[in-house]
């Protein structure tokens, strides 16, 4: 009776012996899975994969960055298409929005050509940019959530510092890495 006392009060002491700090917390669990999870999302609906990420500051430049796209392109586009109607119309002799008074055109042919490819050139490119920004939205949200299952705290840091020698004047420049267990 007296052994089984003793051993139950020995290892009663042993639990109480634990430092709180060495306790590894296993409440997190590894998804490989997240990233795949996130580029889907923000590939079916912009913004999504940063929801899911948690990251909602993001979403409102995600929104931000496309609709400058969308409407670079669709303003250039809806000029493109003035020009080259009044283009076309110039050609067959009718008039057109350019036309000026007594005759006296506000844009010749040749500057209506121009017009066309500098208006073409602005709304390819705008699609260009917008798609783009689109791709780089899924592959943030991707690398985002890849980074956020990786543990970053103040056991680990990197400290920039400037180091004056007591012999020279001259300062040198140096980084300090610290792990701490």
């Amino acid at each position: 009776m007296i052994t089984c006392f003793l051993f139950a009060f020995q290892s009663y002491a042993q639990k109480s012996n634990i430092i709180k700090d060495t306790i590894v917390d296993n409440n997190y669990r590894y998804n490989p899975l997240a990233p795949a999870k996130a580029a889907f999302y923000s590939a079916i609906l912009p913004g999504l994969g940063q929801a899911y990420n948690k990251k909602y500051w993001k979403i409102p430049f995600v929104y931000a960055a496309l609709g400058s796209g969308i409407y670079f392109y669709s303003s250039n586009n809806t000029n493109y298409n003035r020009v080259r109607e009044a283009y076309k119309l110039r050609i067959a002799d009718k008039p057109d929005e350019f036309d000026g008074a007594n005759g006296n055109p506000f844009l010749s042919e040749d500057a209506l050509v121009s017009a066309q490819k500098s208006y073409r050139k602005d709304r390819d490119l705008s699609l260009l940019v917008t798609v783009g920004l689109y791709i780089l939205q899924i592959v943030e949200a991707s690398a985002n959530a890849h980074l956020l299952q990786y543990n970053v705290d103040n056991k680990l840091s990197v400290n920039p510092k400037l180091i004056k020698p007591i012999n020279s004047n001259k300062t040198i420049v140096g980084a300090q890495i610290n792990f701490k267990f």
